[in-house]
Order: C-alpha cells, then sequence, then structure tokens
C-alpha cells in the first residue's frame, strides 16, 4: 500500500514565492500568516537579532501561525530582509516610499538575506538561511521615475522595491549570490527537503 505524500502549504502572500514552487512543478497551497512583522523586527532590533536570525524567526513564526490550519500537512514560512549597513528596510507602503528605498540603496551594497522554516503540527522540521550581495548601481533620477512608472504596484510588493526576475535588473552592477534567495525562497534547499519527505520525487 502506497502512502500519500504530505500535504504541502506555502504561508506567504508573496507571488515570487509562489512562482518559485509553481514553476519548480510542486504541489501547493497557500494560506497566508497573520503577523505583526514590524512589532516583532522592532522586538528583534532591540535585542541585537542579526538580519539572518530575525528572517529565521519571522518565518518560523509564520509557518506556525498557519500550521493549525493544517494538521499533518508540511507548513513552509519564508521571511526576506533587506540589510543596508544595519538599517532593515520593509516593503514600502506606496510609491513614494519605494522611490525612497531605492534612494537610498543607490550606488551601495546592500544584503538580501532570506528564511525558509518548514513546521508540522507545531514542530520545526528544517530551517535555512541564505544571504546574497547586491550593488545598485548610481541610476539617474530619470531612470528611477522611468522605471517606477514602468512597474507600477510591483514597486511595494518586495522589500527592495525590485524584483530582479523582471526590470529591476537594471537597477543593479554587480550581484553575488543565489537568485532565487534574492527573489524571496533558498529553492534548491527547499526542494532538497521537499524530496526528503516526498513532496516531490526524489
Amino acid at each position: 500500500m502506497t502512502t500519500a505524500p504530505p500535504r504541502l502549504v506555502l504561508a506567504s502572500k508573496s507571488f515570487g514565492r509562489r512562482a518559485m514552487l509553481e514553476h519548480a512543478g510542486v504541489p501547493f497551497e497557500a494560506d497566508v500568516a497573520q503577523v505583526d512583522e514590524d512589532a516583532i523586527k522592532d522586538s528583534l532590533k532591540a535585542q541585537q537579532a542579526t538580519a539572518e536570525q530575525a528572517a529565521e524567526t519571522l518565518a518560523e513564526l509564520k509557518a506556525n501561525r498557519v500550521a493549525p490550519r493544517h494538521p499533518g500537512a508540511l507548513v513552509l514560512g519564508c521571511d526576506s530582509i533587506l540589510d543596508l549597513d544595519g538599517r532593515w528596510f520593509d516593503k514600502p507602503a506606496d510609491l513614494a516610499a519605494a522611490r525612497d528605498h531605492l534612494a537610498a540603496l543607490r550606488g551601495k551594497r546592500h544584503r538580501l538575506v532570506s528564511a525558509a522554516v518548514l513546521v508540522r503540527d507545531g514542530a520545526r522540521i528544517w530551517a535555512h538561511v541564505d544571504a546574497a550581495n547586491l550593488t545598485m548601481r548610481a541610476f539617474s533620477d530619470r531612470f528611477l521615475d522611468d522605471y517606477l512608472a514602468a512597474i507600477g504596484d510591483l514597486a511595494t510588493a518586495s522589500v527592495g522595491a525590485y524584483q530582479i526576475e523582471g526590470r529591476g535588473i537594471q537597477l543593479f552592477s554587480r550581484i553575488d549570490g543565489d537568485p532565487f534567495t534574492i527573489i524571496g525562497m533558498p529553492l534548491l534547499p527547499v526542494l532538497d527537503i521537499l524530496r526528503a519527505h516526498d513532496v516531490v520525487v526524489p
């Protein structure tokens, strides 16, 4: 008798994370976790947590918020933090905030940290944290305005106000790290653990 593979639930509303799993052929459903990220980040900052620690903490919290609604399922929580010399960036609230984000990042090198945590029935099974380093070029104000006009509300969909898989790649002069980490999830390690649990064929 063949045992059915466990269900996978992604505790995220991120279209980038959903697209990664969909394009990789991973069967999953999505259930958004309601978490006060700002308050948690403020608390972690006060405790002098690193961006890696904060991303992992938030990813695990998101997974655990969703897990009680899905008994027996594997629940994947993820979080990304953009760190510029100790300053953590949140998703911009609007296009004006996105412009401020990009103006602050222009001509500088920042880190993008992404964490993934897998839980089942309240028990943490696995976690992985990765970081990439990105250098923005010293683009002109005209380019910045044209970029924001072209992508519109997509600028508010990520912590850095960019998607490297789209027009946002033009913002950069150098990228060191895993593109999947930058998009929002260390996908290859995630696929490894999903294979170990028969969510995808090993």
